[in-house]
């Protein structure tokens, strides 16, 4: 097989021209034969000025190069697109796709014998993973890192959990505008991902459970001199997997490989985005995602992890507690210990060295749970005939089950201008809803699903309500929120034949999401709605792609022609 610079030579039409230009123009940056001749490790560089949580960015990639050379490669870094979450426009989740294929063409088109992929905020680690799986060249994961919390008058903060909240306390009327300014400048007190369980922090775990990381890269902060380490050993370990040649993607991300994804998925309390990420990366191979499978470790697997939002603490908190090989070990037998990792050891191996930390209670034994089943449930019915999410652990119990009158929204902007007009009709015992928020409708499927409690009722007091919708979730928000209704009204699902005043039952036990309508008169709805429901098609560009090319929620809102073909 054609390794190092030899690898995937520009056509010329002569294969040694080929070479003999590749290497002149090498050179012209101070490249010697002896360094040419080396196995090849390529780094991405995520960085931006627009992306504060890829600050840290340029100090791995220092520290990832050194771990190559000490180990004989030779890194080559090259820039890939990045996406910061609370940047992007008109939301991350419509570029994930573009930066997992601008990802998966680079690694293609340049030489390397492994690769080493940096990132963390929510859409960067799936859509590296995405691309990595593609690929199918030796690869590490190094996780950019959470941030360190913030504080305010004596209370532990922490983005974006605490931001909602004290938003919320603020429309509430609870908190003057002087002090949510100030509040403002302590929620995000370092560079790195939102230090909660959201997104960010899911997708660093998963990735850990997948074997694509080094054990404890999920959980160091991003300003501690142990995440640089962590590159360090990160870039040696790259090295060494372009001699061997692997393992490579495909030898690791196994059905047993994604079934522990999904357990530590539902032991670590993590953002209903993490799904859609995962089946996602899973429909990259043969094996793909079973949602069903997904929700029955729901009910076997308790949570173990007591961070925000279904908990109280942050991911330094859970780092120094031991991190993932420790919640490994308190799974036990729920894992699949044979699992391979990119590390050279099993998953047993790296839970039987995971660091005992007297006294610490962020990793609960199984015993002991926070949750005694685990974050999410997968629910189904007339609402949703290929399924929808709710993250029950960070829900309020007394709305478990619950019938209620609908309040519907056609849109984000409807919600935005109607949501807190003193005379909009609604209470705390209905349910509101939004539509053509999905993968087609928004477009891009905004994190709109937490909608925010109409102030009027939220300065009665009221904290949750249920909240269904085609949207996604912010995996650090909170609440009765029933999310990913698939399919969503813009492709045609029943959500977009709802209308105020109908009656919607949400049972969690039964796993049910239902709109008490007959199907006669449902019927009847679709024939007047036609074909009404469908947005407009983009003239142009990637908006037109997406649209054209984009699947529904259940199967990870990836591309159909990126999909790997299941036999």
């Amino acid at each position: 097989m054609t390794k190092g610079l030899r690898k995937g030579l520009t056509s010329y039409g002569d294969a040694g021209f080929s070479l003999f230009l590749r290497k002149a123009f090498i050179k012209a940056a101070g490249y010697s034969d002896d360094a040419l001749d080396r196995p090849i490790v390529g780094i991405t560089n995520t960085g931006s000025d627009y992306n504060p949580c890829h600050g840290n960015a340029p100090q791995l990639i220092e520290a990832v190069k050194r771990g190559v050379m000490l180990a004989g490669g030779m890194p080559m870094v090259f820039p890939t697109i990045s996406i910061a979450e609370s940047f992007a426009h008109p939301t991350s989740m419509f570029l994930r796709n573009l930066m997992a294929m601008d990802t998966e063409e680079m690694v293609r088109a340049q030489p390397m014998d492994a690769v080493v992929i940096i990132g963390g905020c929510d859409k960067t680690l799936p859509a590296q993973i995405m691309a990595a799986a593609s690929v199918d060249l030796p690869t590490i994961v190094v996780p950019v890192g959470p941030m360190v919390v913030g504080h305010h008058k004596g209370e532990v903060l922490g983005a974006c959990t605490d931001c909602r909240r004290l938003w919320g306390m603020h429309r509430a009327g609870e908190i003057d505008e002087e002090e949510i300014e100030v509040v403002n400048g302590r929620l995000a007190p370092s560079v790195g991902t939102c230090m909660v369980m959201g997104t960010a922090s899911t997708m660093a775990c998963i990735t850990e459970a997948l074997g694509l990381s080094l054990p404890m890269s999920a959980s160091i902060p991003a300003p501690h001199a142990e995440r640089i380490r962590s590159a360090e050993a990160s870039g040696r370990r790259a090295a060494q997997l372009a001699v061997s040649g692997g393992p490579k993607p495909s030898e690791l991300l196994t059905p047993a490989a994604f079934r522990n994804a999904a357990v530590v998925m539902q032991a670590i309390g993590g953002s209903t985005n993490g799904i859609i990420h995962l089946s996602a990366i899973a429909n990259r191979t043969p094996h793909g995602f079973d949602l069903k499978m997904f929700d029955e470790i729901g009910r076997d697997v308790p949570v173990l992890v007591d961070l925000k939002p279904s908990g109280a603490h942050y991911m330094e908190h859970f780092h120094h507690a031991g991190g993932v090989p420790k919640l490994l070990k308190q799974l036990g037998s729920l894992i699949d210990g044979s699992a391979m990792t990119v590390a050279g050891q099993t998953l047993a191996e790296i839970a039987a060295g995971a660091e005992d930390v007297p006294g610490q209670d962020v990793i609960r034994p199984r015993d002991n749970p926070i949750k005694s089943e685990g974050s999410m449930a997968v629910l189904s019915g007339n609402l949703a005939p290929r399924g929808a999410i709710i993250k029950h652990a960070a829900a309020s119990a007394k709305l478990m089950q619950h019938t209620g009158r609908a309040v519907v929204f056609e849109s984000v902007e409807d919600m935005t201008n109607r949501i807190d007009d003193p005379d909009l009709d609604v209470t705390a015992d209905d349910v509101l809803v939004l539509r053509n928020a999905g993968p087609k409708g928004a477009p891009g499927m905004p994190e709109a699903g937490y909608l925010p409690i109409p102030k009027k009722l939220g300065r009665q007091g009221v904290k949750d309500m249920v909240r269904i919708s085609d949207a996604r979730m912010s995996g650090t928000a909170f609440g009765t929120i029933v999310l990913h209704i698939t399919p969503e009204s813009a492709a045609g699902g029943p959500l977009a034949l709802v209308r105020s005043g109908d009656q919607i039952t949400l049972d969690v036990k039964a796993r049910r999401i239902d709109l008490l309508v007959d199907d006669a008169e449902l019927e009847t709805r679709r024939q007047a709605l036609g074909t009404a429901y469908e947005v407009e098609r983009p003239s142009r560009g990637y908006a037109r792609l997406f649209h054209d090319s984009v699947l529904q929620a259940d199967e990870g809102c990836d591309f159909d022609f990126l999909v790997e073909k299941k036999t």
